[in-house]
């Protein structure tokens, strides 16, 4: 069974999808770090940097599952001839890791795509030239603003993966923060990509936050006013950074992030 977190009545499962170096130098990534910081951040994650000191991802998603039904955050990085085949380590592996939770692509009835790089919508629409949705049953959540940006983001994305789910009618954009009808609620967390998003998952005193690329490294758990490289607009990202990270109002925050070596961490 994948690791896994339980949130009053919802399961929340870490699925992995692969491993691998990031397609940059970290100091590269985050040009502002200091060496103090980065020393820091390997004390808190050390399994972020491998043998050769080279900045080591993880690739996952989320299911949260519950009696009301499964979501998915993201779609990981795919199959061999997915859109992250240029840099990350397809195929991955989000079906096995499916099938080890017990959660058939069919039982999903949610994903929500935090945004459209690559690496998180690699699952999301399969089959070469007769493309389909891989969870034939699910509605697909979009932030309004992350289509309108596509052309900036990845315009491969729109016949890779929009214009599927737009066949099939199972696209559902969304304007800001919006209720799941089985409890959880997507916040708006702009920045990395003008749509990004993240999901949120109450119970009682305890809330998990799957951030997506909000947090792609603990040096931004400790110095979230960090610019990454990669975020389209690293102003709004820090402010989005810093209402998750400081939401602890609500008791135990739990992070859950895709790309951090262990999948879920308490603030």
């Amino acid at each position: 069974m994948p690791p896994s977190l339980q949130i009053g009545p919802y399961t929340v499962i870490a699925l992995a999808d692969g491993a691998g170096p990031f397609f940059s130098a970290r100091s590269e990534a985050f040009p502002g770090a200091t060496t103090e910081q980065w020393a820091a951040a390997d004390q808190l994650d050390p399994g972020a940097l491998d043998a050769d000191g080279r900045w080591q991802l993880q690739f996952r998603a989320f299911a949260i599952r519950s009696d009301q039904g499964v979501t998915l955050v993201d779609a990981g990085i795919g199959p061999a001839d997915s859109p992250a085949a240029s840099w990350a380590p397809v195929p991955g592996v989000l079906p096995a890791s499916l099938a080890a939770a017990g959660i058939e692509p069919s039982e999903v009835d949610t994903v929500v795509l935090t945004h459209l790089h690559t690496d998180h919508v690699g699952w999301a629409v399969v089959g070469g030239e007769q493309k389909r949705p891989f969870f034939p049953n699910a509605e697909y959540l979009l932030q309004q603003a992350e289509l309108d940006a596509i052309e900036d983001i990845n315009p491969q994305l729109r016949s890779a993966v929009i214009d599927p789910l737009l066949k099939t009618d199972q696209l559902r954009l969304l304007h800001g923060d919006t209720p799941l009808r089985s409890g959880e609620r997507v916040l708006a967390t702009p920045g990395h990509t003008p749509g990004h998003q993240s999901v949120l998952v109450a119970s009682g005193r305890e809330l998990v936050a799957v951030t997506g690329d909000l947090l792609v490294h603990a040096i931004q758990l400790l110095h979230p006013e960090l610019a990454y490289a990669h975020e389209m607009d690293p102003e709004q990202a820090r402010t989005s950074r810093e209402q998750v990270l400081h939401s602890r109002a609500a008791g135990t925050l739990h992070l859950a992030t895709p790309h951090l070596t262990e999948p879920f961490i308490a603030r």
